[in-house]
């Protein structure tokens, strides 16, 4: 245990304060779960086909006809063309002169012309999408994966700004400030009169949203003692996302245009405004500024919330002299500084990104399935909830590197065989898809705690913001994983199981914390294999002599 637990361990495991900062931070991860997903129904795209303008003299014949029929790489079928239609000044001769389509004219003769007109779009499942508002489809469908993209921009640039400005200002402020920037820019966004506009706000919300999710991780993993911290932070955080997971297509079923859907998702927001004032601020963060008298009065307010008589000085001079370290100024340049902490925060940082480019391009493709589309998010959603119990199962049991390798691995594994099974078994590939999902999922829960752990208190906002924002590489290209699909439907699932793969192989270099307090300053981690050994120094004989008196060894000094 570390100075800190053992000066806290007078208050208890599961008191009354805990539970209390427990299940209040774990409600702030709600609007997570259905503010990242929103993307997958805001900018579905719906069946369309090219408008054949109602005013033209066409027969019924040549009307139906007007739209040629092209080959779809998932199905293997002949369907309407959904960027190109037939010239319409030469199908309206042929209709002018009584030809028949098919019998007295060879279609495949006719020429063909784009979308002059526009599109449009089948109107079964949604009222509205950005797609169907803005036309993103044909020639600008390129611009729907850059929407996610942009997103996830956001995402990478709050993991930078945030850790450093948590770090330096508190977590509990920028946690509240944060959850404020993306409630109101997801409330202004139902506004947004065009494409750039929109993705400008949604980069906004992608800063807030990381922002908050990052800051309430540690906030959590700070205040709460050694045992319930290993819950929060594998199973109560991610069970909480799930949660909001699973609204997102409840939302979505009943408001089916994309702006209410906003507006919806945007309301329970601002029921967390009354929350500042019932969670504290990490008494570990206030320690390591100097601020003992505020750490102090947080840890006697939670022993009077938990009826327990506090002692009468519970930092010992020892801990409060600490602080000349850890308040000295950290930025993220000090992930790199040292050898140890170095190769430690690389590999994190690419299984990191292996894990959102898996994670995100799942998540994202469950419009792309067969079936109905939000029953299938609803799947997705739900087999998060197995996976987070799981990860909790495993991080309190179970060597944390193993973990992450076996999951990361068995997760590569699954969805490598997606690609094996023939066309006519589609649920069987739905079936392997979400088992995939479901391993990754596992692997995200504990890499969030593994990281937690690995880092000091001095630099754990900035490294988890850090290992968040190298992974936004992933998460930035991951909409377009699920774009290669326009070329080969199994490319997404070899590119992301051999990568998967990998990354769990290289996670077994990582260095163990099962077990372990979590340290304060920078050498108290644990050591990467090969870094930070020790080499023996050579003592003079009357050094040597002294060692040997004084019982200590004479190996090292």
């Amino acid at each position: 245990m570390t100075d800190y637990e053992v000066a806290t361990a007078f208050l208890g495991e599961w008191g009354l304060f805990q539970q209390h900062v427990f299940f209040l931070l774990c409600l702030t991860f709600i609007p997570n779960g259905f503010t990242g997903m929103s993307i997958v129904f805001v900018a579905d795209t719906p069946p369309h086909r090219c408008v054949i303008p109602a005013n033209l003299n066409l027969t019924a014949a040549w009307r139906n006809r007007s739209i040629p029929l092209e080959l779809d790489s998932n199905s293997g079928a002949l369907v309407p063309s959904k960027c190109s239609r037939y010239k319409l000044g030469d199908v309206l001769s042929f209709s002018d002169r009584g030809f028949l389509p098919g019998v007295d004219v060879n279609m495949s003769n006719v020429p063909t012309e784009s979308c002059l007109d526009g599109w449009e779009y089948d109107q079964n499942v949604y009222i509205s999408t950005i797609i169907t508002e803005w036309d993103l489809v044909c020639d600008d469908r390129w611009k729907n994966p850059l929407t996610s993209s942009i997103f996830f921009c956001g995402v990478l640039t709050g993991s930078f700004i945030s850790g450093q400005l948590s770090d330096r200002y508190g977590r509990k402020i920028v946690l509240f400030v944060t959850m404020a920037v993306q409630t109101v820019f997801t409330f202004i966004m139902v506004f947004a009169p065009s494409w750039p506009m929109f993705c400008a706000l949604f980069f906004i919300v992608g800063m807030g949203q990381i922002s908050n999710y990052v800051a309430a991780f540690v906030l959590g993993t700070e205040i709460l003692s050694p045992k319930v911290r290993t819950i929060y932070s594998t199973a109560g955080v991610s069970l909480f996302f799930a949660a909001g997971y699973m609204l997102l297509p409840l939302f979505a079923y009943f408001l089916r245009d994309w702006r209410m859907l906003l507006l919806g998702l945007t309301l329970p927001g601002f029921l967390y405004v009354p929350l500042w004032w019932f969670i504290p601020e990490s008494p570990r963060w206030l320690l390591s500024q100097g601020r003992v008298e505020e750490a102090e009065a947080i840890v006697r307010f939670a022993a009077k919330k938990n009826k327990i008589k506090p002692p009468p000085v519970i930092f010992s001079p020892s801990q409060k002299d600490l602080q000349c370290e850890t308040s000295k100024a950290l930025n993220i340049c000090d992930l790199l500084r040292s050898p140890n902490i170095r190769w430690i925060s690389l590999t994190l940082w690419l299984v990191w990104n292996t894990l959102t480019i898996a994670y995100f391009a799942l998540s994202l493709n469950t419009a792309n399935l067969h079936g109905n589309a939000y029953f299938n998010c609803f799947v997705s959603a739900l087999v998060e909830i197995p996976a987070y119990t799981l990860s909790w199962v495993m991080f309190r049991w179970w060597s944390r590197r193993w973990s992450l390798s076996s999951t990361l691995f068995m997760g590569g594994l699954f969805l490598l065989f997606v690609q094996l099974i023939p066309a006519n078994l589609v649920y069987l590939s739905i079936t392997l898809e979400m088992m995939g999902k479901c391993a990754v999922t596992t692997a995200f829960a504990i890499v969030y705690a593994y990281t937690a752990e690995l880092y000091p208190t001095v630099l754990r906002n900035t490294a988890l913001g850090a290992c968040s924002m190298a992974s936004r590489i992933g998460s930035i290209i991951a909409p377009y994983f699920i774009y290669l699909r326009s070329y080969s439907v199994s490319l997404p699932y070899i590119l992301m199981g051999s990568i998967t793969i990998t990354s769990g192989l290289l996670s077994l270099l990582l260095p163990e914390s099962y077990g372990m307090p979590l340290p304060d300053t920078i050498t108290h981690m644990q050591h990467f294999p090969g870094c930070c050994k020790k080499t023996p120094y050579k003592l003079t004989h009357t050094e040597e002599k002294e060692k040997v008196a004084e019982g200590k060894s004479p190996v090292f000094p």
